[in-house]
């Protein structure tokens, strides 16, 4: 019954790859097993002084910094980016964060952070969404890392325009002092690691991680899901 149920299921939502269109088999989520092995993945939680770390050299003090994946534009794999922030499939950031934490437990360092604050979004859009696709990723490292999520004490105070257009400097100036902290206590002393999904500028990044060094001692590590090339 249940085998008869899931076709009926299937051939009315059809569970199909995000990236080729083929039909997943169990044990898939998503993506299939060919198109995952496909992905560009930096694998830059193995290398220090990694690309995406030297981003923030000479902005602000980060320990450790990785993506994911390669973000390119017109790439096949752009399209999970638009399904997580433009298409309500909010599952797709749990999923690949489930992945990359796989990863990040071969780093020594990633596996010293205390716990995963994800970028919050302003709260007109996270309602307009419906979700915030950060703690979509974070979800998923947590389960994998066996990390907690600390949400709620970094948030956005003020609500920024689009940075989509903007150049380096436009999109620093569009996130200064927009971010704030409810309770530096609660993080003194931890080793945070801060949770986006896509690493241009590192402007909105940058301005998080002053945010956070408001408490005493802290460490501010960075993973994204993707770094724009």
């Amino acid at each position: 019954m249940a085998g008869l149920l899931n076709h009926l299921l299937n051939l009315f939502f059809p569970n199909l790859c995000l990236i080729c269109g083929e039909d997943l088999v169990t044990g898939e989520q998503q993506l299939c097993m060919t198109c995952f092995n496909k992905m560009p993945k930096t694998n830059y939680h193995l290398q220090k002084d990694n690309p995406v770390e030297k981003r923030f050299w000479g902005k602000v003090d980060i320990a450790y910094a990785s993506a994911y994946f390669f973000f390119q534009k017109g790439s096949d794999f752009q399209k999970l980016i638009h399904e997580l922030k433009y298409r309500g499939n909010k599952e797709i950031g749990v999923v690949l964060g489930k992945y990359a934490g796989a990863d990040l437990l071969n780093s020594d360092e990633f596996q010293s952070i205390d716990m995963i604050v994800p970028v919050p979004l302003h709260k007109k859009k996270q309602a307009k969404r419906g979700y915030n696709q950060s703690d979509q990723i974070g979800k998923g490292l947590s389960e994998i890392m066996e990390k907690p999520m600390h949400m709620g004490n970094l948030y956005r105070k003020l609500e920024s325009a689009t940075q989509t257009k903007k150049s380096v400097y436009e999109r620093f100036e569009n996130t200064r002092g927009i971010f704030d902290l409810r309770n530096p206590d609660a993080i003194a002393g931890k080793h945070v690691l801060l949770v986006d999904d896509v690493l241009t500028t590192g402007s909105t990044l940058e301005a998080c991680t002053h945010a956070l060094q408001q408490a005493e001692d802290v460490k501010v590590s960075v993973f994204t899901l993707a770094v724009s090339m």
